[in-house]
């Protein structure tokens, strides 16, 4: 497996570096996440900050990567999932000056482990076009005769 050299998620927390590190938490600092939500083109400018804390509390897990140097969130990921059965990440963004330095190698691996320390094992995501590539050796493959769907609302029901 993947995780084979990740040491155990301690506390929900591992050292990246030394001036990284990636923790599960149950909150952050809403403009913070937020600018991570704009950094992956996924924040619209009416959607209200003050949300975010429901998101995290939501999620059933919430990751950062903070730099010790100045406490600020650099990445961040979720799971989201019952609880039981399945698990799908989903909102993975390393802001780009941290990027291709493992830190969303290390968000993914951090994720995936509490999945399994809590009983689940079927996880996915919807990766966005060109990073199968980084996926695929944390242990995720393409699942064939699968296709990805979105309600747009346009339909009837």
């Amino acid at each position: 497996m993947f995780l084979g050299n990740l040491l155990r998620v301690v506390k929900g927390m591992i050292a990246v570096e030394d001036e990284i590190v990636v923790q599960l938490v149950r909150s952050w600092d809403n403009d913070e996440i937020a600018d991570l939500y704009r950094t992956g083109g996924w924040w619209k400018e009416e959607y209200d900050p003050a949300a975010l804390g429901s998101l995290i509390l939501g999620s059933f897990s919430f990751a950062v990567a903070v730099d010790k140097k100045n406490g600020r969130a650099i990445g961040m990921g979720r799971v989201i999932s019952d609880g039981v059965s399945d698990g799908y990440i989903q909102d993975l963004v390393v802001l780009p000056d941290y990027r291709k330095s493992g830190i969303g190698r290390d968000l993914v691996s951090v994720l995936v482990e509490q999945c399994i320390q809590e009983g689940i094992t079927w996880i996915a995501l919807i990766a966005e076009p060109g990073t199968e590539d980084f996926y695929q050796p944390l242990g995720f493959k393409p699942m064939k005769e699968h296709i990805p769907l979105i309600f747009r609302g346009d339909g009837a029901c």
